[in-house]
């Protein structure tokens, strides 16, 4: 599917900082950055001028709905990932929990069902300490992944 850059723009422009660290690996510095780059004059004007241009967006039709696997092991799971995950990479990680129906989450709070801890584990690891969060260690989250 093909959109305008002003389109764009005008999605971004109705979400708030919050709405935009609600995105899977968006945290709060990114998402002020987001935000004040949508709500920038000149940054609007830019992608005002691609659309004169003629330029297209194309946005894979998932992307747009949220498709993703129903019905796998994972299913209504939210995940995070911390520290260094040495058997597979945080994207092959992060694929292989999507394929199986679950989210990832770049932060953890007490919607978040487990919490994969890798070596040299980050404040990720102490929140979901505080919180009561199931944590995994990379062992574990394999074999949850080739049963």
């Amino acid at each position: 599917m093909h959109i305008k850059p002003t389109d764009i723009s005008k999605y971004f422009n109705k979400l708030s900082i919050e709405d935009l660290q609600r995105i899977e690996d968006i945290g709060p510095t990114v998402a002020a950055s987001i935000y004040n780059w949508f709500h920038d004059a000149q940054n609007v004007k830019l992608l005002e001028k691609l659309d004169r241009s003629g330029v297209k967006v194309e946005v894979p039709r998932s992307h747009l709905t949220g498709d993703h696997p129903r019905g796998g092991r994972f299913q209504g799971k939210s995940f995070v990932l911390t520290g260094e995950l040495e058997s597979v990479t945080r994207d092959e990680a992060k694929e292989k929990i999507r394929a199986l129906g679950g989210d990832v989450s770049s932060s953890v709070s007490k919607n978040t069902d487990y919490v994969v801890v890798g070596k040299n584990p980050g404040s990720k690891y102490d929140k979901a300490m505080e919180l009561g969060v199931k944590i995994i260690d990379e062992k574990e989250f394999l074999r949850t992944i080739k049963d």
